[in-house]
């Protein structure tokens, strides 16, 4: 039995590259983003591996990039699951800001703690906490069954949502996990256990 779990962050958005905050805000990917989904869906057929059904967002960025990685492994007609558990941590009313200019407005201090912090959300959005809270019980409830029944899954969401549900896979706790970076369009890949935990993680770049 596979029970195969492989994680996406989306591609490089046009927020990403332009140093705004994103958030819920429906971005496209940028010509690095399309192609990062592209050597992701690459990298994924050159190991072997294939999928039974995949999950994504409610936003553009991680549908367009799960679409083309789907195409790149000839996967087209699995099922896909839209669901915005698994969206964006949301930025409140920094979306759409300048990191630089939220710095200016707010104080070098008070955006690191917005940043960075677990439990502190911006005015208006949310805490990484408040991110673990919507997406970690969809992931128990929707995804985690379909992996330990044997079913080869991909997931295609963002930095936050994602972070939230590798702070339970790889063990962080509420401070650890705020240093563990996403990368756009790189696969992370998961065998899990019967009970639930990663028995192995595989290096793509291996």
């Amino acid at each position: 039995m596979d029970r195969l779990l492989v994680l996406v962050r989306h591609g490089q958005s046009e927020w990403n590259l332009k140093n705004l905050f994103t958030g819920w805000k429906d971005v496209g990917l940028t010509e690095q983003g399309l192609a990062e989904a592209h050597a992701a869906g690459q990298s994924l057929k050159n190991a072997g591996i294939s999928f039974d059904v995949a999950f994504t967002s409610d936003l553009t960025r991680a549908q367009h990039t799960l679409d083309i990685m789907l195409g790149e492994m000839d996967l087209k007609s699995i099922p896909i699951i839209r669901d915005q558990a698994l969206n964006e941590r949301d930025y409140g009313d920094l979306t759409g800001l300048n990191k630089d200019d939220a710095r200016k407005k707010w104080g070098e201090d008070q955006v690191h703690i917005w940043r960075r912090s677990y439990d502190v959300p911006p005015p208006g959005g949310e805490s990484l906490k408040d991110t673990v809270a919507r997406t970690l019980p969809y992931y128990v409830s929707e995804i985690l069954p379909r992996v330990l029944r044997g079913e080869r899954v991909l997931v295609a969401a963002h930095g936050n949502s994602l972070r939230s549900i590798v702070m339970v896979l790889e063990r962080h706790n509420r401070e650890t996990i705020l240093k563990r970076e996403i990368a756009t369009g790189a696969p992370i890949v998961y065998r899990l256990a019967a009970d639930s935990t990663v028995a192995e993680t595989l290096d793509l770049a291996a």
